[in-house]
């Protein structure tokens, strides 16, 4: 099974780059693709909506429930606009319970899409929460992923009982440099099985990777059900980048989410993030980004 995934992923990477190298150098035909074809380019969209297995796709529920539409940035003409877009989010693992509850309560006051936090904190952002629009995220095998499929399955099924009403997992880093895809691909069904019906982003730690490994980092999040996919913890020696965020939005099409993490501080930084196909951003420095302010902060 192994050697079949591997063979698969490389073909699927093959023709990715093939269709990059295109798009860079301007002689990308348009998509031609029929009903049922494999494409997953934006361009591709309208006919992977025809596909016959597009409505039993794990990525089906985000599509339907809006959490991967992609965000125009035409609506967004203040920085207050982006704040239905961000992740408020708090990771450190010194974070107190008073500081959960700050973040909880600065979620509601400014209006964001949800708090992330720790899985040990998930239950009392829950309770902070509850009644308001705002929805807790627990993350899972943060900040390494080098925890078992069984580990992290366990994780997601407890931050769920818990609380959390969206999921976000670090992939197993080593075993995607490695190519063990085979691996790579079980680890996230198991988490993405382990949550249903909540959604489950998958955090590619891309300044880790080569673009060869982020595009099947992507192929092999979206083929796992994953709604998103995400750039970093935060916890790396880099965090998201313009490059980056396209590069995925162009691989997972518009059927998945696209969360940009990682050194995103100012109004500005969201905006580029928003523009390159982003739809969702992952901030501790969440108020400065709605204040037209400007953070030192890491995450």
């Amino acid at each position: 099974m192994a050697d079949d995934v591997n063979a698969i992923v490389d073909e699927i990477t093959e023709r990715v780059r093939r269709r990059l190298d295109a798009f860079k150098a301007g002689t990308e035909a348009p998509c031609s693709a029929s009903p049922g074809s494999a494409s997953s380019d934006a361009e591709c969209a309208p006919s992977c909506a025809q596909c016959p297995n597009h409505d039993t796709c794990g990525t089906s529920l985000s599509v339907r429930t809006g959490l991967s539409s992609r965000v125009s940035p035409d609506r967004l003409r203040t920085s207050a606009d982006i704040a239905p877009f961000i992740d408020h989010t708090l990771l450190k693992p010194e974070a107190t319970r008073d500081e959960v509850l700050k973040l909880c309560d600065e979620a509601k006051k400014y209006g964001f899409a949800t708090v992330c936090v720790n899985a040990i904190n998930v239950g009392t952002a829950a309770r902070a929460l509850a009644g308001s629009s705002v929805m807790p995220i627990a993350v899972v095998g943060f900040p390494l992923g080098a925890t078992t499929p069984s580990a992290k399955a366990f994780e997601t099924r407890e931050a769920v009982r818990c609380g959390a009403r969206e999921i976000d997992m670090v992939v197993n880093i080593g075993a995607l440099k490695a190519r063990d895809h085979a691996l790579v691909l079980h680890d996230i069904q198991l988490v993405v099985n382990a949550a249903k019906p909540v959604p489950v982003k998958v955090i590619l730690e891309t300044s880790q990777l080569t673009d060869d490994e982020k595009i099947v980092g992507c192929a092999l999040s979206k083929a796992a059900g994953a709604a998103f996919v995400k750039t970093s913890t935060g916890f790396a020696k880099g965090g998201a980048t313009v490059e980056d965020v396209a590069l995925m939005r162009r691989i997972v099409g518009e059927d998945v989410g696209v969360k940009a993490s990682g050194g995103v501080r100012s109004t500005d930084d969201a905006m580029k993030m928003f523009a390159a196909g982003a739809n969702r951003i992952g901030a501790s420095a969440s108020i400065a980004i709605v204040t037209g302010g400007k953070s030192d902060s890491k995450y």
